[in-house]
Protein backbone atom coordinates (compact mmCIF):
# COMPACT_ATOMS: atom_id res chain seq x y z
CA UNK A 1 0.00 0.00 0.00
CA UNK A 2 1.23 3.82 -0.79
CA UNK A 3 2.52 4.95 2.64
CA UNK A 4 3.55 8.62 3.78
CA UNK A 5 7.67 7.54 3.00
CA UNK A 6 6.39 7.28 -0.85
CA UNK A 7 4.83 10.88 -0.58
CA UNK A 8 8.19 11.56 1.19
CA UNK A 9 9.82 10.54 -2.53
CA UNK A 10 8.08 12.63 -4.01
CA UNK A 11 8.32 15.99 -2.49
CA UNK A 12 11.95 14.92 -2.43
CA UNK A 13 11.96 14.38 -6.43
CA UNK A 14 10.41 17.41 -6.95
CA UNK A 15 12.26 19.67 -4.94
CA UNK A 16 15.61 18.54 -6.24
CA UNK A 17 14.49 19.26 -9.06
CA UNK A 18 13.05 23.22 -8.56
CA UNK A 19 16.81 23.64 -7.07
CA UNK A 20 19.00 21.99 -9.73
CA UNK A 21 20.27 19.34 -7.20
CA UNK A 22 20.30 15.76 -6.30
CA UNK A 23 17.64 13.92 -4.88
CA UNK A 24 18.05 11.74 -2.03
CA UNK A 25 17.56 7.53 -3.24
CA UNK A 26 14.50 6.33 -3.13
CA UNK A 27 16.18 3.61 -0.81
CA UNK A 28 17.50 6.02 1.82
CA UNK A 29 14.34 8.07 1.84
CA UNK A 30 12.29 5.02 2.63
CA UNK A 31 14.63 4.20 5.54
CA UNK A 32 15.08 7.50 6.83
CA UNK A 33 11.19 8.19 6.97
CA UNK A 34 11.02 5.09 8.77
CA UNK A 35 13.55 6.31 11.80
CA UNK A 36 12.26 9.53 11.59
CA UNK A 37 8.26 8.49 12.20
CA UNK A 38 9.75 6.10 15.37
CA UNK A 39 11.60 8.98 16.37
CA UNK A 40 8.56 11.31 16.26
CA UNK A 41 6.24 8.74 17.84
CA UNK A 42 8.47 8.05 20.62
CA UNK A 43 8.56 11.79 21.51
CA UNK A 44 6.60 12.71 24.38
CA UNK A 45 3.50 15.15 23.62
CA UNK A 46 4.98 18.42 23.97
CA UNK A 47 2.49 21.50 25.45
CA UNK A 48 0.35 23.46 23.24
CA UNK A 49 2.61 26.43 23.35
CA UNK A 50 5.32 24.63 22.46
CA UNK A 51 3.82 23.66 19.14
CA UNK A 52 2.95 26.56 18.36
CA UNK A 53 6.14 27.86 18.60
CA UNK A 54 7.97 25.26 16.82
CA UNK A 55 5.34 23.93 14.39
CA UNK A 56 3.76 25.26 11.21
CA UNK A 57 0.56 24.30 10.01
CA UNK A 58 -0.43 21.18 8.75
CA UNK A 59 -0.85 22.01 5.57
CA UNK A 60 -1.68 18.18 4.61
CA UNK A 61 -4.33 18.07 2.06
CA UNK A 62 -6.02 14.99 -0.36
CA UNK A 63 -7.76 15.02 -3.46
CA UNK A 64 -7.66 12.63 -6.36
CA UNK A 65 -9.32 13.99 -9.39
CA UNK A 66 -6.82 12.24 -11.95
CA UNK A 67 -5.92 11.98 -15.53
CA UNK A 68 -4.39 9.00 -17.28
CA UNK A 69 -1.88 9.67 -19.95
CA UNK A 70 -4.06 8.68 -22.55
CA UNK A 71 -7.32 11.21 -21.39
CA UNK A 72 -8.26 13.73 -21.64
CA UNK A 73 -8.66 15.57 -17.89
CA UNK A 74 -11.30 17.79 -16.28
CA UNK A 75 -10.65 20.28 -14.37
CA UNK A 76 -12.03 19.67 -10.38
CA UNK A 77 -15.00 21.85 -9.01
CA UNK A 78 -13.34 22.75 -5.87
CA UNK A 79 -14.18 25.82 -4.21
CA UNK A 80 -12.86 28.94 -5.80
CA UNK A 81 -11.54 31.20 -3.26
CA UNK A 82 -8.31 30.71 -3.51
CA UNK A 83 -7.92 33.87 -5.66
CA UNK A 84 -8.93 35.87 -2.90
CA UNK A 85 -7.92 34.36 0.36
CA UNK A 86 -4.10 33.00 -0.99
CA UNK A 87 -1.16 35.69 -0.09
CA UNK A 88 0.06 37.56 -2.83
CA UNK A 89 2.87 36.01 -5.02
CA UNK A 90 6.00 38.29 -3.64
CA UNK A 91 4.43 37.27 -0.01
CA UNK A 92 4.54 33.49 -0.59
CA UNK A 93 7.86 33.92 -2.65
CA UNK A 94 9.33 35.51 0.26
CA UNK A 95 7.69 32.65 2.77
CA UNK A 96 9.69 30.47 0.25
CA UNK A 97 12.87 31.15 0.68
CA UNK A 98 12.84 31.48 4.68
CA UNK A 99 11.52 27.93 5.21
CA UNK A 100 13.35 26.35 2.17
CA UNK A 101 16.93 26.68 3.26
CA UNK A 102 18.04 23.11 2.97
CA UNK A 103 21.95 22.88 1.30
CA UNK A 104 22.82 21.49 -1.23
CA UNK A 105 22.84 17.38 -1.66
CA UNK A 106 26.21 17.50 -1.83
CA UNK A 107 26.79 18.87 1.50
CA UNK A 108 25.25 15.51 2.83
CA UNK A 109 27.63 12.85 1.30
CA UNK A 110 31.11 11.76 2.16
CA UNK A 111 32.18 11.08 -1.91
CA UNK A 112 33.57 13.76 -3.87
CA UNK A 113 30.44 15.63 -6.25
CA UNK A 114 31.10 14.31 -9.29
CA UNK A 115 27.79 15.19 -11.41
CA UNK A 116 25.15 12.47 -12.55
CA UNK A 117 24.52 12.24 -16.59
CA UNK A 118 20.80 12.38 -17.45
CA UNK A 119 19.10 9.19 -18.61
CA UNK A 120 17.97 9.12 -22.08
CA UNK A 121 14.38 7.25 -20.50
CA UNK A 122 11.71 7.33 -18.80
CA UNK A 123 8.83 5.43 -17.48
CA UNK A 124 7.31 4.07 -20.45
CA UNK A 125 3.95 5.19 -20.41
CA UNK A 126 4.77 8.51 -20.14
CA UNK A 127 3.18 10.44 -22.53
CA UNK A 128 4.98 13.81 -21.25
CA UNK A 129 8.16 14.84 -19.27
CA UNK A 130 10.47 16.63 -17.56
CA UNK A 131 13.74 16.74 -18.86
CA UNK A 132 15.03 16.16 -15.58
CA UNK A 133 12.18 13.00 -15.06
CA UNK A 134 14.57 10.50 -14.73
CA UNK A 135 17.80 10.41 -13.53
CA UNK A 136 20.97 7.54 -14.15
CA UNK A 137 20.81 5.36 -11.19
CA UNK A 138 24.11 4.23 -12.41
CA UNK A 139 25.65 7.56 -12.25
CA UNK A 140 23.90 8.76 -8.99
CA UNK A 141 25.15 5.49 -7.43
CA UNK A 142 28.48 6.07 -8.27
CA UNK A 143 29.02 9.66 -7.39
CA UNK A 144 27.41 8.69 -3.66
CA UNK A 145 28.29 7.18 -0.94
CA UNK A 146 25.86 6.85 2.10
CA UNK A 147 26.41 8.80 4.96
CA UNK A 148 23.76 7.32 6.77
CA UNK A 149 25.24 4.82 8.88
CA UNK A 150 23.80 6.02 12.32
CA UNK A 151 27.17 6.15 14.16
CA UNK A 152 28.88 2.41 13.10
CA UNK A 153 32.10 2.30 12.62
CA UNK A 154 33.13 1.49 8.90
CA UNK A 155 35.12 -1.45 10.54
CA UNK A 156 31.86 -2.72 12.25
CA UNK A 157 29.46 -2.70 8.83
CA UNK A 158 27.71 -5.87 7.62
CA UNK A 159 28.11 -6.54 3.83
CA UNK A 160 25.49 -4.96 1.74
CA UNK A 161 22.08 -7.00 1.61
CA UNK A 162 21.06 -7.86 -1.63
CA UNK A 163 18.40 -5.78 -3.01
CA UNK A 164 15.01 -6.37 -2.60
CA UNK A 165 12.70 -7.32 -4.97
CA UNK A 166 10.65 -3.69 -6.19
CA UNK A 167 7.50 -3.94 -6.35
CA UNK A 168 5.40 -2.85 -9.08
CA UNK A 169 1.56 -1.02 -9.06
CA UNK A 170 -0.58 0.96 -11.00
CA UNK A 171 -0.55 4.58 -9.49
CA UNK A 172 -1.22 8.23 -9.81
CA UNK A 173 0.79 11.02 -8.23
CA UNK A 174 -1.34 14.08 -7.09
CA UNK A 175 -0.50 17.08 -5.98
CA UNK A 176 -2.96 20.14 -4.26
CA UNK A 177 -1.87 23.35 -3.08
CA UNK A 178 -3.59 24.72 0.32
CA UNK A 179 -4.75 28.16 0.77
CA UNK A 180 -2.74 29.56 3.65
CA UNK A 181 -5.44 31.38 5.23
CA UNK A 182 -8.58 29.48 4.06
CA UNK A 183 -7.34 26.07 3.87
CA UNK A 184 -9.05 25.55 1.12
CA UNK A 185 -7.72 22.63 -1.03
CA UNK A 186 -7.39 23.01 -5.16
CA UNK A 187 -5.97 20.41 -7.47
CA UNK A 188 -2.73 21.36 -9.17
CA UNK A 189 -1.66 18.38 -11.24
CA UNK A 190 -2.49 14.44 -11.14
CA UNK A 191 -1.47 12.26 -13.59
CA UNK A 192 -0.75 8.31 -13.44
CA UNK A 193 -0.95 4.98 -15.56
CA UNK A 194 -2.66 1.68 -15.53
CA UNK A 195 0.62 0.00 -16.16
CA UNK A 196 1.88 -1.57 -13.23
CA UNK A 197 5.21 0.31 -12.35
CA UNK A 198 8.26 -0.38 -10.59
CA UNK A 199 7.29 1.96 -7.60
CA UNK A 200 10.98 4.05 -7.89
CA UNK A 201 10.72 4.75 -10.95
CA UNK A 202 6.90 5.38 -11.25
CA UNK A 203 7.33 7.89 -7.77
CA UNK A 204 9.94 10.09 -9.21
CA UNK A 205 8.47 9.96 -12.79
CA UNK A 206 4.73 11.03 -12.32
CA UNK A 207 6.33 13.19 -9.19
CA UNK A 208 7.39 15.18 -11.97
CA UNK A 209 5.09 14.29 -14.63
CA UNK A 210 1.74 15.61 -12.27
CA UNK A 211 4.07 18.72 -11.64
CA UNK A 212 5.35 20.20 -14.62
CA UNK A 213 3.41 18.76 -17.30
CA UNK A 214 -0.70 18.22 -16.62
CA UNK A 215 -2.31 20.08 -19.66
CA UNK A 216 -4.74 21.73 -16.91
CA UNK A 217 -2.42 23.68 -15.16
CA UNK A 218 0.99 25.65 -15.18
CA UNK A 219 4.29 24.15 -14.04
CA UNK A 220 4.42 24.40 -10.28
CA UNK A 221 6.88 26.26 -9.04
CA UNK A 222 9.20 26.70 -6.46
CA UNK A 223 7.21 29.42 -4.72
CA UNK A 224 4.41 27.36 -4.16
CA UNK A 225 6.27 24.93 -2.53
CA UNK A 226 5.19 26.01 1.35
CA UNK A 227 1.07 25.13 0.03
CA UNK A 228 1.80 21.99 -1.69
CA UNK A 229 0.69 18.73 -0.55
CA UNK A 230 0.65 15.52 -2.29
CA UNK A 231 -1.19 11.95 -2.25
CA UNK A 232 -0.09 8.80 -3.92
CA UNK A 233 -2.65 6.53 -5.01
CA UNK A 234 -1.37 2.70 -5.85
CA UNK A 235 -4.50 0.54 -8.02
CA UNK A 236 -5.40 -2.84 -7.25
CA UNK A 237 -7.95 -5.47 -7.67
CA UNK A 238 -9.38 -4.41 -11.26
CA UNK A 239 -12.02 -6.23 -12.21
CA UNK A 240 -14.79 -5.86 -15.26
CA UNK A 241 -18.28 -4.67 -13.90
CA UNK A 242 -21.19 -6.63 -15.41
CA UNK A 243 -22.90 -3.09 -15.53
CA UNK A 244 -22.12 0.39 -15.43
CA UNK A 245 -23.14 1.02 -12.03
CA UNK A 246 -22.59 -2.17 -10.33
CA UNK A 247 -19.83 -0.83 -8.08
CA UNK A 248 -19.60 1.09 -4.78
CA UNK A 249 -19.41 4.86 -4.28
CA UNK A 250 -16.40 5.49 -1.98
CA UNK A 251 -14.78 1.60 -2.66
CA UNK A 252 -14.06 1.88 -6.15
CA UNK A 253 -12.61 3.89 -8.97
CA UNK A 254 -13.60 3.44 -12.05
CA UNK A 255 -12.50 3.42 -15.67
CA UNK A 256 -14.96 3.56 -18.72
CA UNK A 257 -14.36 3.42 -22.68
CA UNK A 258 -16.92 3.31 -25.18
CA UNK A 259 -17.36 4.06 -28.76
CA UNK A 260 -19.61 7.12 -30.27
CA UNK A 261 -19.67 8.41 -33.64
CA UNK A 262 -17.00 6.05 -34.62
CA UNK A 263 -14.46 7.71 -31.89
CA UNK A 264 -12.88 6.28 -28.99
CA UNK A 265 -13.64 7.38 -25.34
CA UNK A 266 -11.53 6.52 -22.28
CA UNK A 267 -11.51 8.17 -18.94
CA UNK A 268 -11.22 7.24 -15.29
CA UNK A 269 -11.95 8.77 -11.56
CA UNK A 270 -10.13 7.53 -8.57
CA UNK A 271 -11.98 5.88 -5.72
CA UNK A 272 -12.72 9.23 -3.43
CA UNK A 273 -13.46 11.61 -6.03
CA UNK A 274 -17.26 10.94 -5.99
CA UNK A 275 -17.71 11.08 -2.72
CA UNK A 276 -15.86 14.22 -2.28
CA UNK A 277 -17.93 15.79 -5.44
CA UNK A 278 -21.09 14.55 -3.56
CA UNK A 279 -22.09 12.71 -6.82
CA UNK A 280 -24.34 9.45 -7.32
CA UNK A 281 -23.26 6.88 -9.36
CA UNK A 282 -25.40 8.03 -12.30
CA UNK A 283 -23.97 11.31 -11.90
CA UNK A 284 -20.33 10.08 -11.51
CA UNK A 285 -20.71 7.83 -15.25
CA UNK A 286 -21.55 10.88 -16.95
CA UNK A 287 -19.49 13.33 -15.39
CA UNK A 288 -17.03 10.75 -16.47
CA UNK A 289 -18.07 10.61 -19.96
CA UNK A 290 -17.88 14.05 -20.04
CA UNK A 291 -14.46 14.07 -18.75
CA UNK A 292 -13.61 11.79 -21.63
CA UNK A 293 -15.11 14.16 -24.54
CA UNK A 294 -18.77 12.72 -24.40
CA UNK A 295 -20.92 15.78 -25.33
CA UNK A 296 -24.92 14.28 -25.09
CA UNK A 297 -27.28 15.11 -22.50
CA UNK A 298 -27.66 13.43 -19.11
CA UNK A 299 -30.53 11.28 -19.65
CA UNK A 300 -28.90 10.09 -23.03
CA UNK A 301 -25.97 8.12 -21.65
CA UNK A 302 -27.86 4.66 -21.28
CA UNK A 303 -28.46 5.33 -25.22
CA UNK A 304 -24.53 5.01 -26.10
CA UNK A 305 -23.55 1.49 -26.98
CA UNK A 306 -20.83 -0.30 -25.58
CA UNK A 307 -20.08 1.48 -22.46
CA UNK A 308 -17.34 -0.36 -20.58
CA UNK A 309 -16.57 -0.39 -16.67
CA UNK A 310 -13.79 -1.38 -14.64
CA UNK A 311 -13.94 -1.15 -11.02
CA UNK A 312 -10.66 -1.22 -9.19
CA UNK A 313 -9.13 -0.08 -5.63
CA UNK A 314 -6.74 2.52 -4.37
CA UNK A 315 -4.47 2.39 -1.45
CA UNK A 316 -3.53 6.07 -0.66
CA UNK A 317 -1.24 7.92 1.20
CA UNK A 318 -0.56 11.46 1.79
CA UNK A 319 1.90 14.04 3.30
CA UNK A 320 1.76 18.19 3.67
CA UNK A 321 4.65 20.40 3.10
CA UNK A 322 4.89 21.11 7.08
CA UNK A 323 5.57 16.91 7.43
CA UNK A 324 8.51 16.84 4.39
CA UNK A 325 10.46 19.98 5.70
CA UNK A 326 9.83 18.35 9.04
CA UNK A 327 11.42 15.22 8.00
CA UNK A 328 14.24 17.28 5.73
CA UNK A 329 15.28 18.97 8.13
CA UNK A 330 15.50 15.96 10.65
CA UNK A 331 17.79 14.51 7.70
CA UNK A 332 20.01 17.78 7.76
CA UNK A 333 20.74 17.01 11.71
CA UNK A 334 21.99 13.49 11.04
CA UNK A 335 24.84 15.14 9.32
CA UNK A 336 25.63 17.65 12.56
Amino acid sequence: MATPAHCTYCFEILIADLEDREPLEYRQVLDLWTQYEALTKSKPTETEEDDEDEHDPDLQGRDDLEEDSEMDGLEEADEDEDGEDDAPPEELAQHASSKLSLPSISRLQASSPASASSASSTPSSLSTTSSNAALDTTSKSSSKTSFFSFGSRRSQQPSPAPPLKEEEHPLFVTWNTISPRSGNKSLRGCIGTFEAQELEAGLRGYALTAAFDDHRFPAISLPELPTLSTSITLLTNFTPASHPLDWTLGTHGIRISFSHHGKRYSATYLPDVAVEQGWSKEETIVSLMRKAGWKGRSGEWRDVKGLGVVTYEGKKASLGWAEWRGWRSWVEGLRN
